[in-house]
């Protein structure tokens, strides 16, 4: 008797998944230029400057300036305007975002409607170029739409993360997509820091050269927006519910659902609200790390802009150790572990003495670590407590939960230190966010809200 020998077919699926995985960290790199150039560093002090000249404030206003500008009827004081089109656009965001996410959902054309989304956010990023000597109207129309475009881009690039990794993959694929979009901001930030800091030596006015700064991040956002717009691939919609009426109308309808279906999903709603109170604070540490450091600490400029590097790069190198903390002890404990982390470094800020630059380092260093990773988790992990079918509507509510509550953190620095005086109480003030975020981390069951959403259990969870 002859055997024949026996063909295996290789499996080439998680190939496959690995290779759409990589073109999606691309938008990550993409996107996170206008992030960081845009509205962590360069826009809010320029539009300072160039809405303090329309009122009046002379030709270095700051933000202590506060002759007002009208903006839609409303005088604004000058030294308040960025944060006012900020919330603006956030509160916006918090309203518009669970719609786009009914429309991702019954799209099949993921990747198109983010890359549509991306290019309009880039257009009118690109249109803050022309923000200079006191016309600040077209500057601050186009900060809002881009930065909610961005959002409407980010309920896709979010919900495309659930087609192209299984359960098991899905800690490993987001933390390398943070970790992608950290060191390409970085690098953009770090060169337009470079043409802001030397602008004399390329023969640039100070003006001049933060307005390219802000064009470079329009065109970097566009240009990268190529790569997984052209290697990935459109995925079939799933489990659709049943459509009546107009598209808006199922929009809403779907979002009326989602929100009717989410007390069937406890842990996914209690989830939530452990990432809305811990992001909240880890938005306002970031936010009030420079004003601590100047303020405070009494560092210099040069100190800080060394420090805001420094967290982005490290930031990188933190994602993709927290992926691997995951894959040992899943992304739920590692998440729980984050929390207690950013307890100790809000105390350790408390506790800073005043021109000591190493310490100030260290805990920079701190923050980048558990910076990147929790953010990056806690995407992997609410994917996994979401319906099959419905990531862009829930991916919207995650988002909104982000920017709608984004202010609270912000708002409690600011009321305790109009109370104290001082910095110090203020920064302390913000362990509560991470105590909360922990109480209610520590009432979820993971596996039973894994399950709950029909998904698959990873190995660790």
């Amino acid at each position: 008797m002859t055997h024949e020998p026996v063909q295996r077919i290789a499996d080439l699926a998680p190939l496959d998944r690995l290779q759409q995985q990589k073109a999606w960290n691309w938008y990550d790199w993409a996107n996170s230029a206008f992030f960081t150039t845009v509205l962590s560093v360069m826009f809010a002090p320029y539009m300072i400057t160039v809405a303090g000249k329309a009122a009046g404030c002379g030709d270095d206003a700051e933000d202590t300036c506060k002759k007002t500008v009208e903006l839609l009827g409303l005088h604004l004081a000058a030294g308040s305007l960025p944060s006012y089109l900020t919330s603006f656009a956030t509160i916006a965001s918090a309203f518009l975002l669970p719609v786009v996410g009914a429309f991702v959902d019954r799209s099949a054309r993921k990747k198109r409607q983010m890359a549509a989304y991306a290019w309009a956010g880039a257009f009118f990023g690109a249109l803050l170029f022309f923000l200079q000597d006191d016309q600040w109207q077209l500057g601050a129309f186009a900060v809002v739409a881009a930065s909610i475009l961005a959002g409407c881009s980010l309920v896709c690039y979010n919900a495309i993360l659930v087609d192209i990794s299984t359960e098991e993959e899905r800690d490993r694929a987001s933390s390398r997509g943070w970790a992608w979009g950290y060191l390409g901001g970085g690098i953009l930030l770090a060169l337009n820091l470079v043409l802001f800091l030397g602008h004399d030596t390329f023969g640039l006015s100070k003006s001049m050269a933060v307005r390219v700064s802000l064009l470079s991040a329009a065109v970097w956002w566009a240009a990268f927006t190529l790569i997984p717009f052209l290697r990935l691939r459109d995925y079939p919609a799933r489990n659709l519910l049943p459509e009546e009426g107009g598209l808006v109308h199922r929009s809403f309808g779907q979002l009326w659902a989602t929100l009717k279906d989410l007390r069937r999903y406890p842990m996914t709603m209690t989830f939530l609200l452990a990432y809305l109170f811990y992001n909240d604070g880890i938005q306002t540490v970031i936010y009030a790390a420079s004003t601590y450091g100047d303020k405070q600490l009494k560092f210099g400029t040069s100190v800080l802009i060394a420090t805001i590097l420094l967290i982005q790069f490290v930031a990188f190198g933190g994602a993709l150790l927290f992926g691997r903390l995951a894959e040992r002890h899943g992304s739920y404990r590692s998440i729980l572990w984050g929390t207690f982390a950013w307890m100790v470094i809000v105390v350790a800020a408390l506790a800073l003495p005043e021109r000591n630059v190493a310490l100030f380092l260290v805990v920079a260093i701190a923050i980048g670590i558990v910076l990147g990773g929790t953010q990056a988790l806690s995407r992997s992990f609410f994917s996994l407590l979401i319906p099959r079918g419905r990531e862009g509507e829930y991916f919207a509510l995650y988002g909104a939960a982000e920017r709608g509550t984004s202010w609270f953190g912000t708002l409690v620095f600011g009321v305790v230190f109009q109370v104290t005086g001082s910095y110090r109480p203020a920064i302390l003030a913000l362990i509560v966010f991470f105590v909360l975020g922990a109480f209610f981390l520590l009432r979820l069951d993971p596996e039973r809200g894994i399950r709950e959403a029909g998904n698959v259990e990873p190995s660790v969870v």
